[in-house]
C-alpha cells in the first residue's frame, strides 16, 4: 500500500488496527486524538476509514430485522425473565 505524506507504516498499521473500536468510540482520548491525526495525514487510511464508516452506515439503515415475539418469550422464559406464575 502506498502511504502518501505517512511516514510510518507502522502509524498506518496500528491505525487500522485499531480502526473498529475508533468507529465504535472505545478509544481513550489519547489514542483517539492520535488516530484522527494520523488518518487526517495520510490518505489511505483515510479512504479506509471513509469505507469503514460508510459501510457501517448502509447496514445500520439496512439491516432492521424485527425479532419475533415468540423468540423474545423464548429468551425471557430461558432466562428467568418472564412475568407469570
Amino acid at each position: 500500500m502506498e502511504h502518501g505524506d505517512c511516514n510510518s507504516t507502522s502509524d498506518c498499521d496500528d491505525s487500522l488496527h485499531e480502526l473498529y473500536t475508533f468507529l465504535d468510540g472505545e478509544l481513550t482520548e489519547e489514542k483517539r486524538s492520535t488516530i484522527e491525526q494520523h488518518i487526517d495525514d495520510c490518505s489511505p487510511c483515510l479512504e479506509a476509514f471513509d469505507f469503514e464508516a460508510e459501510l457501517r452506515t448502509v447496514i445500520a439503515r439496512r439491516c432492521h430485522d424485527e425479532v419475533p415475539e415468540t423468540l423474545r418469550r423464548r429468551i425471557a422464559d430461558s432466562l428467568g425473565l418472564s412475568e407469570g406464575p
